[in-house]
Order: C-alpha cells, then sequence, then structure tokens
C-alpha cells in the first residue's frame, strides 16, 4: 500500500505561489491530486505538477482579483509578509486570534 504524503501546509496557513503572483489561505487539502484530468492537462507540461502529492485549496488573489485555487505543494511556499488578505471569504471561513493567526470557524448544522 502507498504511503499518503503528509500536508506540509495546514488550514488557515497563509502561502504564497513559487513562481505565479498570487498568495492566499489554505482552506482545504487534498493528499493527493482530486480534481479533473481535463484540468491537469490544461497545465503545460513544463510546469504540470506530479499528482502523487498533497493538492491546496486556496482563498486566493493576485494584484488584480480574488477567486479560489487548486495548487501542488511543490508550487507553494510560506507566506511571511504578514501583508493582509482581501478575499471575501476568508472572514466568512475563518477567525483571527491575537497572533494574527487564521483559525477555521466552527460550523453550525441547522
Amino acid at each position: 500500500m502507498d504511503k499518503i504524503p503528509t500536508a506540509k501546509f495546514r488550514i488557515g496557513q497563509v502561502v504564497r505561489h513559487r513562481v505565479y503572483p498570487f498568495r492566499g489561505v489554505v482552506f482545504d487539502v487534498d493528499p493527493v491530486f482530486n480534481n479533473t484530468e481535463e484540468w491537469w492537462l490544461a497545465i503545460p507540461e513544463d510546469v504540470r505538477p506530479r499528482k502523487d502529492q498533497p493538492f491546496y485549496h486556496l482563498y486566493a488573489e493576485n494584484a488584480e482579483t480574488e477567486y479560489v485555487a487548486y495548487v501542488s505543494e511543490q508550487n507553494l511556499v510560506a507566506d511571511e509578509s504578514g501583508e493582509p488578505l482581501r478575499h471575501p471569504q476568508i472572514e466568512e471561513a475563518f477567525v483571527e486570534d491575537d497572533n494574527g493567526d487564521l483559525h477555521a470557524r466552527e460550523r453550525r448544522m441547522n
């Protein structure tokens, strides 16, 4: 049986892309690739990530816009800038502690 990779980044952690100018907050993690083959094949082959690594769902933003991104672990680094994020879903999903760390809000069932 294959070993499931351990995620390097945690939910609530601010990260940035190694190559492209965007950053965001991790809101979910897949232990291995869990998107469509079409999505994966749309990535240029010379930069296409391996599927056998964690992939992160991010509330992401760049200079122009906010969006949701799906990014491989190999393409992320921790963002230590301390710069605030403006993505509107961050406030809905997380609460900030006194140290500026983000923690998932408790979900209430109706």
